[in-house]
């Protein structure tokens, strides 16, 4: 593979990331999108915060435009999909017009589905996917050979989930990531609605811990999922035991997910 460019230092501001599902397919519900929890969760093992992510369709225009959008507001963007061999896999000349390069054959990439496939097996179908833009770094593809590849901040990956995972796997080490979050959930038996003021004074004291509150219905028992999330092992100890103290004066029942008492930090 080629060389990849220098390592940035660890930042210490967050580092943010956006996904662009793209694919007509996605869109009209003919395919589920398998990728997403995939890519969240091994960007925030890495201290990247996935902050937006967008579905959005094989028309140029769209493509070109919100890539452009993205890559200026996001530290890296992943895109999955539309790097096959068919006229309608149009992520590689998109990303090309994005950024002002010119749309090549890829020499390394050709080389590589040279040797994958028997003499005169290389189509000129199959030859769309060597296709970059000029000066791209190559993703490696163990699955299926056919490489993604990177420009910038921008990494272009299959929308196959198995062979997008082979991707991230091998730009995981190109990523500079800053402090992962860590979270612990509290099951309580209680409607969302009787805790939402209590959570919202709890957010006021606690503004570096993300708090949410996710409502479910479980063998007959309406309740509710606090979340919290936070970098700081100390702030998310004391947020935690505050909870704990809120739950308690409401009179719920309660348990942390993994205890009766908030777990030791694990990685969301």
């Amino acid at each position: 593979m080629a060389a990849t460019a220098e390592p940035r230092a660890k930042p210490e501001s967050p580092v943010t990331a956006c996904l662009l599902i793209i694919g007509n397919e996605i869109l009209s519900g003919r395919t589920q999108d398998k990728n997403l929890a995939f890519i969240g969760q091994g960007l925030n093992e890495l201290g990247i915060r996935l902050m937006e992510v967008r579905v959005i369709p094989d028309v140029e225009a769209t493509v070109v435009a919100t890539l452009g959008e993205v890559r200026r507001r996001f530290d890296y963007v992943f895109t999955t999909g539309g790097i096959g061999p068919t006229h309608d896999d149009i992520t590689a000349d998109c990303v090309a017009k994005a950024f002002g390069r010119q749309l090549i054959i890829n020499p390394e990439a050709r080389a590589i589905l040279e040797a994958h496939y028997p003499p005169g097996q290389l189509t000129e179908a199959r030859l769309r996917m060597a296709r970059t833009p000029e000066g791209a770094v190559l993703i490696e593809n163990p699955v299926s050979r056919a490489p993604g590849f990177q420009v910038e901040n921008v990494f272009v990956m299959a929308g196959i989930p198995n062979i997008m995972q082979a991707m991230f796997a091998s730009v995981k080490h190109r990523l500079v990531g800053g402090q992962p979050l860590r979270s612990r959930t509290l099951v309580v038996e209680m409607g969302e609605s009787f805790v939402a003021e209590g959570l919202a004074g709890l957010q006021a004291h606690y503004p570096d811990v993300e708090i949410g509150s996710y409502p479910f219905t479980r063998d007959g028992v309406f309740g509710t999922r606090l979340v919290l999330r936070a970098t700081e092992d100390a702030v998310l100890d004391a947020a935690a035991a505050d909870l704990d103290t809120l739950i308690a004066a409401l009179g719920a029942k309660s348990a942390w997910e993994t205890g009766p008492a908030p777990a030791p930090a694990e990685t969301a």
